[in-house]
């Protein structure tokens, strides 16, 4: 191997589930941007590697078409690469011109790369000098609910991350989980009892049990 190869890459440093949202001001398509701005609103900020590249230019036309759903589910959609903000506006008003969506969301230029490394955006081994492909969940007290990392080469699913938003807003509202594959509407995990004595009392409860640690119910609307 060369020494190159050899060479001790640098550390990234991850943010922590359910730790305060590492906090940031930066510019963006929307003059200066900070996580500060949308405390009360779920935020799901998120990273593409360039301005003008077809996979990131698809997910783009994604999260534009969503989000005034977004909206109404109280999220704040908040971009992200360290490209430009003259890049990013050149990139916006092409997507608007060639595929008929406004993007409306506030997209950071991370010039500074500051974003970046407090998210652990950079990975060496995927590229130096891009942000891979990740989705950070942050609630309305500015605590870091989820994130997602993908390759380059992978485009995101929006409905997905819709679908997580709405799993975790049911989750801090009213205390249910979703089982795989749940979509609103479909029916909840309760959490499982702790004693023995509400072991028992589950069982013999009105849930839809199948064993004392297993059961579900009908997800408020």
């Amino acid at each position: 191997m060369s020494e190159i190869q050899n060479a001790p890459r640098p550390a990234v440093t991850l943010p922590l589930l359910n730790d305060p949202a590492p906090q940031f001001s930066a510019p963006s398509t929307h003059g200066t941007t900070s996580l500060a701005d949308f405390k009360g609103k779920w935020v799901v900020l998120f990273s593409h590697p360039a301005d003008f590249t077809p996979v990131c230019t698809t997910e783009f036309v994604g999260f534009a078409r969503e989000t005034e759903a977004f909206s109404q589910m109280n999220t704040q959609l908040v971009g992200l690469s360290i490209d430009s903000v003259y890049s990013h506006i050149a990139w916006m008003r092409s997507i608007e011109q060639h595929f008929g969506v406004k993007v409306t969301f506030p997209v950071i230029a991370d010039l500074s790369m500051d974003v970046a490394k407090k998210y652990g955006m950079l990975h060496p081994g995927a590229s130096s000098t891009a942000t891979v492909r990740c989705v950070f969940v942050i609630d309305p007290d500015q605590n870091l609910r989820a994130m997602m990392y993908y390759p380059l080469t992978t485009g995101r699913v929006v409905g997905e991350i819709k679908r997580l938003v709405q799993a975790l807003q049911l989750n801090t509202e009213k205390g249910l989980a979703t089982p795989e594959g749940w979509q609103p509407g479909d029916k909840c995990i309760v959490p499982p009892p702790t004693t023995m004595g509400a072991a028992k009392e589950r069982v013999e409860s009105n849930y839809e049990v199948t064993d004392w640690y297993f059961s579900k119910t009908d997800c408020p609307t």
